[in-house]
């Protein structure tokens, strides 16, 4: 399948405590940035690198959302909902319950993640590593979050979110590909995070992992929300 063809997941389903008290009454994905909402410049960026098909894992506000972006074709692409029903089911457990709309391979792309990258790049490495999932990472020593990947040689070493090692200088960047065998084998409706299954991976040595090189930008803090607004206003300006 061509980029275009391959559908990207965003995981868009969850609390985003960190933004209150603006997201008590709308989802972080329809937060307003640089005048529209975070979603639009989401997808038109999804957009650029060739992207034309998305699938939102939607919770929390979800129905907002679909009311507001529908279909998708306002940007050219195509949007599919897939809803994680009465309990929010984690990151890994949307992904489980929106397979029926994905197909065998996926990106997966953090709700909050603003990410200016080669997406084309991205699946080949994918395809030519040929592992079931796949990680991008960038050297970020700590800059503007937490590192969490002792990255080493071409193959991510470590992965773990909670017990970091001083190895550990580049971070989960936020966009991964994955088969969708991976996520098939989890019961319908469990409760899991995608940090689960990649580490359950890595201890297989079935998590390949790749390298970017330009910065990642999120909404899912007020200090991040601000930074993405002076970039995108600067690339209007």
């Amino acid at each position: 399948m061509s980029v275009a063809s391959t559908p990207v997941a965003i995981l868009a389903g969850g609390l985003a405590t960190r933004l209150r008290p603006i997201t008590e009454k709308i989802p972080k994905s329809l937060v307003t940035v640089a005048g529209e909402p975070f979603l639009a410049h989401q997808l038109r960026l999804l957009h650029s690198r060739g992207l034309r098909r998305a699938v939102l894992c939607v919770g929390y506000l979800g129905e907002m959302i679909e009311r507001d972006f529908g279909d998708g074709s306002a940007f050219g692409m195509e949007l599919r909902y897939s809803f994680d029903g009465p309990k929010l089911l984690g990151t890994g457990g949307a992904l489980r319950q929106a397979l029926p709309l994905l197909g065998e391979e996926f990106f997966v792309l953090y709700g909050d993640s603003y990410l200016p990258i080669d997406y084309v790049a991205v699946l080949e490495a994918f395809r030519v590593i040929g592992k079931p999932g796949l990680m991008t990472v960038f050297r970020n020593e700590g800059a503007w979050d937490t590192s969490n990947v002792h990255f080493a040689e071409g193959r991510i070493v470590r992965y773990d979110k909670r017990d970091r090692t001083p190895e550990m200088r580049h971070i989960d960047y936020g966009l991964g590909v994955f088969r969708a065998s991976v996520f098939a084998e989890r019961p319908e409706g469990e409760i899991f995070d995608l940090a689960d299954i990649q580490r359950e991976l890595l201890a297989k040595d079935a998590l390949a992992g790749h390298e970017v090189f330009q910065r990642f930008y999120e909404v899912g803090s007020h200090p991040g929300l601000a930074e993405l607004e002076a970039l995108l206003r600067s690339t209007k300006a």
